[in-house]
């Protein structure tokens, strides 16, 4: 069974792989439009995911308090929300759009890049860990296609991190090989966040629901406070929209048929 948990959390790392692998295949940058696309895109798989894996899991755990059993679930995804917001005050970063009001503190441009998208990938390695450990544990509403679906989905919406990454790096010059390495290695702080969330969950397992809860709400912080700016802003266009609404539809179709 753990080996099943171990290739499920080694997914999400994946896609982060491929998406730095684009430095290969593609121009030193990539255009405004498809930027705000792959951004949109992986907002709508966040906030689908958020429902579908794991509030809705969490609300039918809470089945037996009755009128009460969303008290744990806004707990948790108030809670969630907090923390990172707190991680967001503390680790020096830069937002995903690069500007240069971000590049005033004495980290280089290429560290904060860095420490942005690892920030994401915290919540979501937290998510993968624990829908893994509940199904692990013999979670009724968690299942091993469901766990592995919101595995892949994260992959999905990793993948245009890890380009977002690697691609402006090449642009300034970095080499090819060394961006790789800068954007995959942003992902890796999810399989390990993953892992230590899997084994702690079983020490937390009777509070599951808040856990589910928590995760989405760090889920939701990234998407409205990152992504959905991201893919809106500056000149008018509706191409974030559109693959913002790819995204979630894709996520819940696989949530909801193979989960």
């Amino acid at each position: 069974m753990w080996l099943n948990v171990a290739v499920g959390i080694l997914i999400p790392f994946l896609g982060t792989t491929l998406g730095s692998a684009c430095v290969f295949f593609l121009k030193n940058n990539i255009s405004d439009k498809l930027h705000r696309a792959l951004v949109g895109f992986a907002g709508g798989i966040m906030i689908s995911a958020s429902f579908f894996s794991l509030i809705l899991p969490a609300i039918n755990q809470t089945s037996s308090l009755g009128k009460f059993s969303f008290v744990p679930v806004a707990i948790g995804f108030i809670a969630g929300m907090l923390f990172l917001l707190v991680l967001d005050m503390i680790i020096p970063h830069i937002h995903l759009d690069k500007s240069e009001e971000g590049l005033k503190s004495g980290l280089k441009k290429t560290t904060k890049l860095f420490l942005a998208v690892s920030l994401h990938n915290l919540p979501e390695g937290m998510v993968v860990g624990i829908v893994f450990a509940g199904w692990l544990y013999g979670e009724s509403d968690i299942s091993l296609a469901g766990a592995t679906i919101l595995a892949i989905g994260i992959a999905l919406q990793n993948f245009p991190e890890g380009a977002v990454v690697s691609m402006p790096l090449r642009a300034e010059g970095m080499p090819k090989g060394k961006t790789f390495v800068w954007g995959m290695m942003s992902g890796i702080v999810e399989p390990i966040g993953a892992l230590m969330t899997a084994f702690a969950a079983g020490l937390f397992l009777p509070i599951l629901p808040f856990l589910l809860a928590f995760a989405a709400g760090a889920m939701f912080y990234v998407s409205v406070e990152e992504l959905i700016p991201e893919m809106a802003g500056g000149e008018h266009t509706n191409i974030g929209t559109i693959f913002f609404a790819i995204g979630f539809v894709l996520m819940m179709t696989l949530d909801i048929a193979f989960g």
